[in-house]
């Protein structure tokens, strides 16, 4: 399926979906490709966008046909550079709790398929935050990662400074919120925010790589690791390694644990059924 819109979108869609996404030699199997799809304001992430973002990703999160997904921003200068400032100065505290947009970025929190973010340029406010969302960043050399909302008067509101705290640690994450200034990609891999930097071109073709390395992974197994590395950031340890070691056992009644050790005693590839 390669579509350029979701069901029920107007003709302009914020927000393209590519499945399977295309890879050097071909479509890459299980792999999903959205894209952010404003470019003319470095793809801000208006309250529209982000419904047919969650829209999107909840679609692929049920299709089994998709094992990973990769997010990206049209063009070449943004993530997303943030919120759409003219949007949210409209806004009081009345009509942000009765609409309830931000109630949005909790289902992308709950996306259960790896969630990679393929990032060149900004990402800024609300572009950090959802880059912060998913579980992998590979940021292109000319990647800029801040929370600038101090700037305008208000404070990161999506999950900025909780996310960023844990990702860099506290007196880094401070420095940043506090004074907004920006961190390029070489910064945020030392400080542990990115998973790799590559050049700039190789961004989205680097992310879907790696989502077809996962795409390639047991798809229970995934599901089942990924939630309990999420899980270490929420819990104590022991309550960790107890979710851990229940997940681990219950893998056990699956056909891809018994297809794995088979194919490793065998010395052949496995062939994963996803169940």
């Amino acid at each position: 399926m390669d579509t350029s819109r979701m069901p029920d979108q107007p003709d302009r869609a914020l927000v393209q979906v590519t499945l399977p996404a295309h890879g050097p030699d071909g479509p890459l199997d299980g792999v999903a490709l959205v894209t952010l799809n404003r470019p003319e304001v470095l793809n801000a992430l208006d309250f529209a966008l982000i419904e047919e973002l969650t829209d999107a990703l909840e679609t692929l999160d049920r299709d089994p046909a998709c094992r990973a997904i990769v997010i990206t921003g049209a063009g070449d200068r943004a993530f997303a550079a943030g919120a759409d400032i003219k949007e949210l100065a409209a806004q009081t505290p009345t009509t942000l709790t009765v609409d309830d947009h931000f109630h949005r970025w909790e289902q992308i929190k709950r996306i259960r398929k790896p969630l990679i973010a393929a990032v060149r340029g900004f990402a800024l406010g609300g572009g950090c935050e959802l880059a912060m969302l998913c579980d992998m960043i590979v940021a292109g050399e000319d990647a800029q990662f801040a929370q600038p909302e101090i700037k305008l008067g208000v404070m990161p509101g999506a999950g900025g400074t909780q996310r960023l705290t844990r990702a860099i640690g506290k007196a880094k994450a401070m420095e940043l919120v506090l004074t907004g200034r920006s961190m390029g990609a070489r910064e945020a891999e030392a400080h542990g925010l990115v998973s790799k930097v590559v050049a700039a071109e190789a961004t989205v073709p680097e992310a879907l790589a790696l989502a077809a390395r996962i795409a390639a992974m047991p798809p229970v197994a995934v599901l089942a690791a990924k939630a309990a590395v999420n899980r270490a950031e929420e819990l104590p340890l022991e309550a960790g390694l107890e979710f851990e070691r229940r997940s681990f056992y219950l893998l056990f009644d699956t056909d891809d644990q018994r297809e794995g050790m088979a194919a490793f005693t065998e010395k052949r590839p496995p062939n994963w059924k996803g169940r």
